[in-house]
């Protein structure tokens, strides 16, 4: 009999995540975790144990932590996401190093996670993966910088993009994502959820804007450029009710486990920005009545799963093209679980479980193995727009089994999904390539 793992949740011990995974814990009739506390770890006062297993999870918004990340207490703030990377990615490679000095294990390889919040390193893995992702101008350690408003007109006329989507490259719950559109004349706008104070400070707010003209947008775009910025095209969406849709899709341990329709009349389809809850049988039926399969869409986010091998869990956001029939990848997020109430998807094996619970019974399933060398995650440090060169990915011993049996969400279509045209960024779900 496989022995239990004797869990430790570094996190914020008082928040919903903790508090999740823990009820998850219980839930299968495992004690409950160690929670150690981020503030802690960025403090170096954590040690762990001989055969202990470490999950790492979110930051989160807990105002010491946002000070010794980001250096202001104040969450809703959008700049500091450089100072905020280079403190992180420290901190989990200080975690590695811990872990491998007391013989404990950690859950997730904290390399690829750097490498999930930097998303110019994201989409360049991913397109060479071969995962369809929207057309970008920054992607890969060989990406273009964006230094300021004038690089990213530069780089839109180039590229031959009037419609894109400039983020943040470390951001995340769409903090300082700008939806920006171009027009003769030299018109231009921004939907996004900033705020700019009296002094030209950015902050974030749970309404979404329209700034207007090259000045506006130029301001905020060189306010943003020095934390570094990623620069994709803007695809248009499918709609259900009415509103653009989109999906998160949670995949654990290399299998699809939850998925939820997100709608909004906004380019931004996030729930706390106003998005809501779609419905998910009415895009399954939608991508059927496009000549699609949902199975096949599925597994576009398990291949974009499968680029970060390292990693149990990713929340990857879907998009749909417009009319179903053709999907690409927008982000896939390190901690991107948080979906409480959602239960997992029929066939999958997780039915009843929430994301936690999915991630739990992965881990009495497959208990994870030491990293095979203390692991270093790649810092970002040598100026506004560098990309530190990620390296080949893990190496051997870090790929952990997927679940063993049929697949989940049902067989992969053969052929023609294989070798179906990438058109746009996107990948066709049946044999249309309309787009």
């Amino acid at each position: 009999m496989t022995p239990r793992p004797r869990l430790v949740v570094v996190g914020d011990p008082t928040g919903r995540r903790v508090a999740f995974f823990q009820d998850a814990l219980r839930a299968a009739g495992l004690p409950g975790a160690r929670a150690v506390a981020w503030t802690d770890v960025l403090r170096g006062r954590v040690r762990f144990a001989a055969g202990e297993t470490v999950r790492v999870d979110s930051p989160g918004e807990v105002p010491e932590v946002e000070l010794l990340l980001r250096g202001t207490d104040d969450p809703a703030r959008v700049e500091g996401g450089r100072l905020w990377y280079e403190r992180f990615t420290a901190a989990l490679a200080g975690l590695a190093a811990e872990a491998d000095r007391a013989g404990a294990v950690l859950v997730d390889d904290p390399a690829e996670t750097a490498v999930l919040f930097d998303k110019r390193l994201t989409h360049g893995r991913l397109d060479a993966a071969g995962v369809p992702v929207p057309a970008s101008p920054t992607s890969g350690p060989g990406g273009a910088p964006v230094r300021g408003w004038d690089d990213l007109v530069a780089l839109m006329a180039g590229s031959g993009l009037r419609r894109v989507f400039v983020k943040p490259a470390h951001g995340s719950s769409a903090s300082g994502v700008l939806a920006v559109e171009t027009a003769g004349g030299g018109r231009v706008q921004a939907a996004t959820s900033v705020e700019r104070d009296g002094a030209g400070r950015l902050f974030n707010s749970l309404r979404v804007r329209r700034y207007t003209g090259a000045r506006e947008v130029g301001a905020l775009v060189d306010a943003l450029a020095p934390d570094g910025l990623h620069v994709e095209r803007w695809l248009p969406k499918a709609v259900q009710g009415g509103r653009a849709a989109d999906l998160r899709v949670v995949v654990t341990g290399g299998r699809a486990t939850h998925a939820v329709v997100r709608t909004s009349r906004s380019p931004l389809t996030n729930l706390h920005l106003g998005g809501a809850r779609g419905d998910l049988a009415a895009a399954r039926a939608s991508i059927a009545a496009a000549g699609g399969r949902w199975e096949d869409a599925v597994a576009v986010c398990e291949d974009a799963a499968a680029a970060f091998p390292g990693t149990r869990c990713v929340g990857v956001d879907l998009l749909p093209g417009a009319g179903w029939r053709r999907f690409a990848v927008g982000e896939v997020n390190a901690f991107g679980d948080l979906l409480p109430g959602l239960t997992g998807l029929a066939g999958s094996g997780t039915e009843g479980l929430d994301t936690y619970g999915a991630q739990v019974a992965d881990l009495l399933r497959h208990p994870p193995a030491p990293l095979p060398t203390p692991t270093r995650a790649p810092t970002d440090t040598s100026g506004p727009g560098h990309v530190p060169d990620p390296g080949p990915g893990p190496g051997p011993g870090i790929t952990h089994p997927r679940a063993t049996g049929p697949r989940t969400t049902g067989p992969r279509a053969p052929g023609p999904r294989a070798t179906a045209p990438r058109t746009s960024g996107l990948r066709t779900t049946g044999t249309s390539t309309t787009p």
